[in-house]
């Protein structure tokens, strides 16, 4: 069975399980999902792109909807075989919500409902986060070479550099892979300490910076955090690093497959608390799973989302001017880190070698 082929049958699983005519994707998360990693995307910022799935019960057929600008392009370059592609003229947008009502003759569900459509079923929103093989196999090398470009750059940055100097450049080595720099951000020396989200700035890194990647190809999100630093770090910069990372280490030691989002939540506050620094979960989000964005849920208390085998996660504890953060994929064997670089420095952490702070003095 094709990829396409899983997804539609786990679709339409779902719509005779709830008495659904049909199903409409219209965020540019699900249409690359259920495009087997198209984009509908011209506005790199939009939740919405130029193009949405229906899938019907009755008819059992699938399409692609969009405007005569997009349709040539779209079956061209980013739709799987066996999906159609319907279009009309981009100055009718009511053809489209008659082609819809004419094939579904029923109810609708939507992941952004409106107009008396429903949300959509739990378990097809559960089934987003399971990665297929093939999604797999895409993930690993996006994984790999949104590391690559951050090594790269952090390799050639300066302190002299301004934080948008640094931001600029990370997108440019994403973008020459054919990845969306979805979100770089960037603290130099006096603005790290300070902010857990550090968007970039006129100010120069001075002797140590910050970069984050949320880096998207084929609708998957490949989020890491790396340290440059431009003199030997100090021996608190260096704890609350290491505190960091074993923090982290023991978020993923409690994201085996079967844990709830609020288990590896409270594993993290415990950790925190264990290492002096208590309540320090307050200050920023720890992350959560991710794959179609770049937090499909963030864990908080009391969330009872599973973790399932074929999950991406990306967790990132942080303290005052520390930060780790990697994705990776869980399975029944343990961890398997994505964004790794083998140029990257490393210190083992738990058994796992992880992310050091790369020293250029």
């Amino acid at each position: 069975m094709s990829e396409l082929e899983a997804k539609l049958g786990q679709i339409r699983a779902a719509l005779d399980r709830h008495g659904l005519a049909g199903v409409r994707l219209r965020g540019v998360d699900w249409f690359a999902w259920a495009t087997c990693g198209g984009s509908s995307m011209v506005i790199l910022t939009a939740e919405s792109g130029i193009a949405e799935v229906l899938v019907t019960r009755a008819s059992r057929r699938a399409w692609a909807l969009t405007d005569n600008i997009e349709a040539e392009r779209l079956r061209q370059e980013e739709l799987p075989d066996g999906l159609e592609v319907w279009s009309a003229p981009w100055q009718d947008p009511a053809a489209r919500e008659a082609f819809v009502a004419s094939v579904a003759g029923g109810p609708v569900a939507s992941d952004r409902p409106s107009d008396g459509e429903r949300p959509l079923p739990a378990e097809l929103v559960a089934a987003k986060r399971r990665l297929l093989p093939e999604e797999l196999v895409r993930y690993r090398v996006l994984g790999r070479e949104a590391a690559e470009a951050m090594t790269e750059v952090l390799a050639q940055a300066r302190p002299e550099w301004t934080e948008l100097q640094l931001a600029g450049a990370g997108a440019a080595a994403l973008w020459r892979r054919g990845i969306h720099p979805t979100l770089t951000l960037v603290g130099g020396e006096r603005r790290v300490p300070i902010y857990r989200h550090a968007t970039a700035g006129p100010e120069p890194l001075g002797a140590r910076a910050m970069l984050v990647f949320c880096a998207r190809r084929h609708g998957l999100y490949a989020n890491l955090t790396r340290f440059v630093y431009f003199r030997p770090p100090g021996a608190e910069e260096r704890r609350l690093a290491e505190d960091a990372a074993q923090v982290e280490a023991v978020a993923w030691a409690a994201s085996g497959p079967g844990a709830t989002l609020d288990s590896v939540y409270r594993a993290i506050a415990a950790e925190y608390a264990r290492l002096g620094h208590p309540g320090a979960e307050a200050y920023h989000h720890q992350g959560g799973t991710t794959g179609y964005l770049s937090r499909e849920v963030v864990a908080r208390p009391g969330n009872t989302t599973v973790i399932e085998a074929a999950t991406a996660l990306a967790w990132n504890p942080s303290l005052p001017g520390a930060k780790i953060e990697d994705t990776a994929v869980t399975s029944d064997e343990g961890i398997e880190i994505l964004t790794a670089d083998p140029a990257w420095p490393t210190i083992q952490v738990a058994g796992r070698p992880r992310p050091d702070l790369l020293v250029r003095p």
